[in-house]
């Protein structure tokens, strides 16, 4: 199994905004397993944790992206903009053993 990690740090003030808007446009995805903010560490951080049965699951994931389907092209339309909320970001991709 992998878990992947993606990691917003957020403009001040938005990372609940973020999570939220996350949260709401994301419904359906069968990969997202949660969407957390910080409670300590770094500041203004929204992380989406996502779960595959390999690499192989998750690569294919990224072809669907590039391929749409309506519901996806809506999930985007909703987050259209969500670029201005944060500053920087990464992705952590895990092994579960």
């Amino acid at each position: 199994m992998i878990i992947v990690h993606d990691i917003f740090v957020c403009k001040p003030g938005n990372a609940s905004k973020l999570a939220k808007l996350f949260k709401e446009s994301m419904v359906g995805n069968k990969e997202l397993v949660k969407i957390m903010t910080d409670m300590t560490g770094q500041y203004n951080r929204v992380i989406m944790v996502s779960q595959f049965e390999d690499l192989a699951a998750y690569e294919n994931s990224w072809k669907a992206y590039m391929n749409p389907t309506p519901e996806m092209k809506a999930a985007m339309a909703k987050m259209e903009g969500y670029t201005d909320m944060y500053l920087t970001g990464a992705r952590e991709i895990y092994k579960v053993w």
